[in-house]
């Protein structure tokens, strides 16, 4: 399969919220815990193309230029915009995959095969940018079938930013402050609470598959389904690209030669206190169980942060629900 994709969209962003295979408009999604005040206001031209091959590797080529301002609590210091200008590369090789289509997208049926797939992306002023940096990612999915006890998906990324960015290019860290389930983001983290140039991330999710439930009369005529989730992030910020050490455009750093990039401030509440933080030597974790299949679409998880819990307006426990038929 063949195609190029032409699009202009101007919406608002949640930064750090990437959402999966789930309709912005979801209704679940409006619902949001904690402070919610963070936004940037995007303009985006982008240009893709899309070559699929029939041994299932593809690779893509596209084109993205955005003009973003802050809104809500968010700000760029003294700067009023910042404009992103970036070539990319993408590499995925999924052997034996499948989809399921729907009218609009498609989403891939997980099967024992491993996944991979590799982004870079080149941010450079002659692309329209303001900045010239490089971004590097990649990720391995795979789903193994460990006999009776259900099967287990891991997930292993990796990225890392080359370049002095200020905060918006940096990998803001997927979070998720609505009472929607995402197994693709950290359901107690706050939106952008962390960032990084540099990351490695381990998402493990357990589907007994019934193994426990199936042994309780009564009960295992429903067909629900036991889950355990485990997630890790490791991460680190170089000194280049923290304005506490290498300065902001609102305090820069003394000797800041002429014509090198600026960085933003970090964002701060309405009393000034920190809302944005760097991992140490310490991982984000937190670890669900949950019940699916409720119903043939339902899955509710209990979610526990394990680390940081120390940050503002975190949750150590949560509730979160998904609706979906697994495929």
């Amino acid at each position: 399969m063949k195609s190029l994709r032409l699009s202009f969209q101007s919406d608002t962003k949640v930064p750090g919220q990437e959402l999966y295979f789930v309709q912005e408009g979801n209704a679940l999604l409006s619902i949001k815990r904690g402070v919610d005040d963070k936004l940037f206001y995007n303009k985006t031209f982008r240009a893709d193309y899309l070559h699929e091959f029939e041994n299932h590797f593809s690779y893509s080529v596209g084109y993205t230029h955005t003009q973003q301002k802050p809104g809500g609590s968010i700000t760029f210091g003294n700067a009023s915009a910042l404009n992103i200008g970036e070539a990319s590369l993408a590499l995925r090789y999924a052997p034996k995959e499948e989809f399921y289509q729907r009218k609009i997208y498609r989403i891939p049926v997980a099967n024992k095969y491993p996944i991979f797939q590799f982004n870079y992306t080149l941010g450079n002023k002659l692309f329209g940018g303001d900045y010239n940096y490089h971004l590097l990612r990649l990720n391995i999915y795979k789903r193994f079938y460990p006999s009776v006890i259900g099967y287990t998906t891991v997930t292993l990324e990796g990225g890392l930013v080359l370049g002095k960015v200020p905060y918006p290019l940096l990998e803001i860290h997927n979070a998720n402050q609505s009472y929607l389930y995402q197994s693709t983001t950290y359901n107690l983290m706050n939106f952008v609470e962390f960032v990084s140039d540099k990351y490695a991330s381990l998402f493990v999710d357990h589907c007994f598959n019934g193994f426990i439930f199936n042994k309780i009369p009564l009960i295992k005529h429903l067909g629900l389904r036991e889950m355990l989730t485990f997630k890790v992030l490791y991460g680190g910020l170089s000194d280049r690209n923290n304005p506490a050490i290498s300065g902001s455009n609102t305090n820069p750093a003394p000797g800041l030669i002429q014509g090198e990039p600026v960085l933003f401030p970090f964002p701060v509440d309405k009393d000034g206190n920190p809302t944005t933080f760097i991992l140490g030597k310490t991982p984000y974790v937190e670890m669900s169980v949950g019940i699916s299949n409720i119903f043939k679409f339902v899955r509710v998880d209990l979610v526990r942060r394990i680390t940081y819990l120390e940050h503002p307006n975190v949750s150590r426990y949560g509730i979160r629900v998904r609706l979906k038929f697994d495929l």
